[in-house]
């Protein structure tokens, strides 16, 4: 089966095409099942409002556009919802309540931020100095255990600012995935990485270094395309390249991932 769960909407405010321009792509770049997993609309405090977040006032209308889109589509691609969220442990009662009100499909685990994005730091752009690194592996292990979780986006996102392959790199990557190997987690091999090395010319995700470890501990991949637009649903190139690194490393290949019994 072919498939992909990461995909954004414009509720986003970073990204492009609509709902349904994102499933027409997925169907004429013939995958089988789609999956809607924007930003999760955390409910700030002190009024903050996020750049690259819907609003929680906006969650409703895309549960219902994607629910609409789920019956229209039904006989030609299967059409799954989500959210991709932190790890931000004082909201978590709040997003166990969400999943459970709106039935969604699954969430997936993107560790963007430290504490969480009112008052933490982008582990993207931040992660220069040991005391990032050490954070961004205690978010991303105490993420994992929550159990919440299909699958771990873009665990190497630390690459993008991290440059040094010293023993603490080593050291963190190796936590990490032997957390996700203990729990049978997904890592995620994000191939929107390709583009933005490319045009920023940097050697950040997916980043070889890490998952030459991940290929020793044993890890599972799955590949998410993190579609920010619906045209990277019509093109092979990334996808292809992406199969055949993680053959070269002898890595296993999901397809598909656990969903949220209701």
């Amino acid at each position: 089966m072919k498939a992909n769960y990461h995909s954004h909407t414009t509720r986003c405010h970073h990204a492009k095409g609509s709902d349904e321009e994102y499933i027409l792509s997925a169907i004429k770049g013939g995958f089988d099942e789609i999956g809607f997993s924007d930003h999760c609309p955390w409910p700030f405090e002190n009024g903050y409002s996020s750049r690259i977040r819907m609003d929680v006032s906006e969650f409703e209308n895309y549960v219902t556009s994607v629910q609409a889109l789920k019956e229209k589509y039904k006989n030609q691609i299967s059409v799954k919802i989500g959210l991709e969220c932190e790890y931000f442990e004082e909201y978590l009662p709040w997003l166990k309540n969400l999943i459970h009100e709106y039935k969604l499909d699954y969430v997936i685990f993107g560790n963007h931020f430290s504490e969480n994005e009112s008052r933490g730091y982008y582990f993207g752009t931040e992660t220069t100095s040991k005391e990032a690194l050490y954070q961004y592996m205690e978010t991303a292990i105490k993420g994992m255990e929550t159990g919440l979780f299909s699958y771990f986006a873009h665990p190497d996102l630390f690459m993008r600012s991290w440059t040094d392959l010293n023993e603490d790199f080593y050291y963190v990557c190796r936590k990490i995935c032997e957390k996700a190997k203990e729990l049978d987690i997904l890592l995620e091999y994000n191939i929107s990485g390709y583009i933005y090395n490319r045009d920023f010319n940097v050697n950040g995700f997916p980043n070889i270094n890490f998952w030459t470890i991940a290929a020793e501990v044993g890890c599972k991949a799955i590949i998410g395309i993190d579609a920010h637009h619906n045209m990277y649903y019509e093109t092979e190139e990334y996808r292809n390249r992406a199969l055949k690194e993680l053959a070269d490393l002898n890595i296993e290949v999901v397809e598909t991932m656990p969903f949220i019994q209701h």
